[in-house]
């Protein structure tokens, strides 16, 4: 083991990677962690999103940014990818899921799972700085006119986030980790949270776990992408890997580290079809249940665009500021971008509900019509970002894909368990019109959601779940792979049933699960 060059090399700097890197640090390990993406400090990010070299991951393209968009054929996944992961992008809520999901998928029967992680999601909380957001704006101010209308004001609520507030602009020295971590500057609420805090107050990844496991030796490898991992001398890995990338932008570089242990934390869209090749090629014990029980939080995307004269400001606020319990198998949160990131409209035609294309585009044209001048507005109005609004509407309710690799593209997805992933939910829909009322607008959405029926989510889960066996996962209760010693899995791919909310902090509350039942280092 004396010659192997780190004791774990983590693959991706998300929420899973993360939480592996410092923790494993804080018990002596030697960690290196590997990111294809790009370290940013907040002056990198874009100002808005039509700076779509900052802000889209597309290296081909010549696009560096963090945002990416992955067209499958049943579903648009929205991702992030940079040096803390999808937190650089998601909209920094932290909710606990429903009990529903600590007791079905396939992880139900491995552990009370509820009683189990109380604790993990306590100290993910305060790793990730949450706080309630205290400062409610025009679109969370609808969403509660809304709630009061359907008779659920009483579950309308201000979101727990990450994100710093304090004094709006001043800095202050870190607040969180007893002067060991970096300073902080107090929230703005400019709504540019997805497009990245280019103020200091989102408590990104790289300000928490990951600034606090460098300075207990954890290195980074930025701008390098996984391309092979294969045991050395036994099969089972247990006389550790060799983990072999390339360069994923700029000038082509080659390499290899070996290591005792490798953790996948690439999320989904990394993780999935990384093992997939793997199992084809280097590592060929694993599951075949590999790639199978995909999910998304059954979620619906509108936007909707207010007409009014002297229409409020949609804009001001955070990403998300506030979330609609409207059952207890669904909620909606208002989203919103800061003022100039009006790229989606590009990609969005009005919403019209139906089982056949050619009706929906018919419906379309009937809009047209119908509204002419309200469409016209819609489509043509100044200030987008100021007048728009997103509604994220997400449900718990089941089904599954499975995520094969593709000849022409490099994943595909076909149906599983229960129905295949439907961009047309009624109830969405029915609020959609009901905040379109209110700021008399209509309601708009992704032109695949519409044209080819299959949803946007920016929360696919799955594809390396937990199990009793191999037979029945990719991983066991403590995230280690089945068929591979030293081998763990901690990133959304191991979420083994439907959150129903973003998942962000239940898969730090996992991982730090996960972390705690590594023992220390021996010296």
């Amino acid at each position: 083991m004396s010659q192997l060059n780190f004791d774990y090399v983590i693959i991706g700097s998300g929420f899973g990677g993360s939480v592996s890197a410092l923790r494993l640090s804080e018990k002596g390990y030697k960690v290196l962690i590997i990111e294809k993406g790009k370290w940013f400090k907040s002056e990198d990010f874009p100002k808005t999103n039509w700076d779509l070299k900052k802000w889209i991951w597309e290296p081909k393209l010549l696009m560096k940014g963090f945002f990416k968009m992955t067209f499958l054929n049943h579903v648009t996944v929205l991702s992030g990818v940079g040096v803390g992961g999808g937190s650089l992008t998601y909209a920094n809520t932290l909710p606990i899921p429903k009990q529903h999901f600590f007791t079905s998928g396939s992880w139900a029967t491995l552990n009370n799972w509820e009683e189990e992680l109380k604790p993990h999601y306590d100290t993910a909380y305060k790793m990730l700085g949450a706080a309630i957001n205290p400062k409610l704006h025009a679109a969370d101010n609808v969403i509660k006119e809304i709630a009061i209308e359907i008779g659920k004001e009483t579950h309308f609520e201000a979101a727990k986030v990450a994100v710093f507030f304090g004094e709006a602009g001043r800095t202050v020295d870190d607040p969180y980790f007893e002067g060991k971590g970096p300073n902080r500057t107090g929230c703005t609420h400019c709504g540019a949270c997805m497009t990245g805090c280019r103020y200091n107050a989102k408590n990104t990844l790289d300000k928490n776990y990951l600034y606090l496991a460098q300075q207990l030796g954890a290195e980074i490898l930025a701008e390098k992408e996984v391309c092979n991992v294969s045991a050395i001398g036994n099969e089972d890995g247990s006389d550790g890997y060799k983990i072999e990338f390339k360069s994923s932008i700029g000038k082509k570089e080659n390499g290899s580290f070996t290591a005792k242990g490798v953790i996948f934390s690439g999320g989904v869209l990394g993780t999935v079809p990384l093992l997939l090749k793997l199992k084809q090629k280097s590592l060929p014990n694993l599951s075949e249940k590999t790639g199978c029980n995909i999910r998304t939080n059954n979620e619906s995307l509108l936007l909707v665009t207010s007409t009014e004269k002297n229409s409020k400001d949609f804009s001001k606020g955070l990403a998300i500021g506030s979330i609609l319990h409207t059952d207890e198998n669904s909620h909606l949160e208002p989203v919103r971008y800061g003022d100039g990131s009006s790229f989606f409209r590009m990609l969005t035609i009005p919403v019209v509900h139906h089982k056949f294309a050619l009706v929906r585009v018919l419906g379309i044209l009937g809009l047209v019509i119908k509204h002419p001048i309200k469409l016209m507005k819609t489509i043509f109005i100044n200030n987008y970002a100021k007048r728009t609004t997103v509604l994220l509407f997400m449900q718990t309710l089941d089904s599954t894909l499975r995520i094969k690799l593709g000849k022409i593209t490099r994943m595909k997805t076909e149906k599983e368990e229960g129905q295949k992933p439907n961009a047309f939910i009624p109830e969405a829909l029915t609020l959609g019109k009901k905040f379109g009322e209110i700021v008399n607008g209509i309601p708009y959405a992704n032109f695949t959601d519409v044209l080819l029926g299959t949803p946007t989510t920016a929360h696919i889960l799955g594809g390396a779940v937990m199990g009793e066996n191999i037979s029945e996962g990719v991983i066991d209760k403590h995230c280690n792979v089945f068929g591979y010693k030293n081998m763990m899995i901690c990133d959304g791919s191991m979420i083994s049933a439907n959150p129903g909310v973003n998942p962000s902090l239940s898969i730090t509350a996992i991982t730090e699960y996960a972390m705690s039942k590594i023992p220390i280092k021996e010296s």
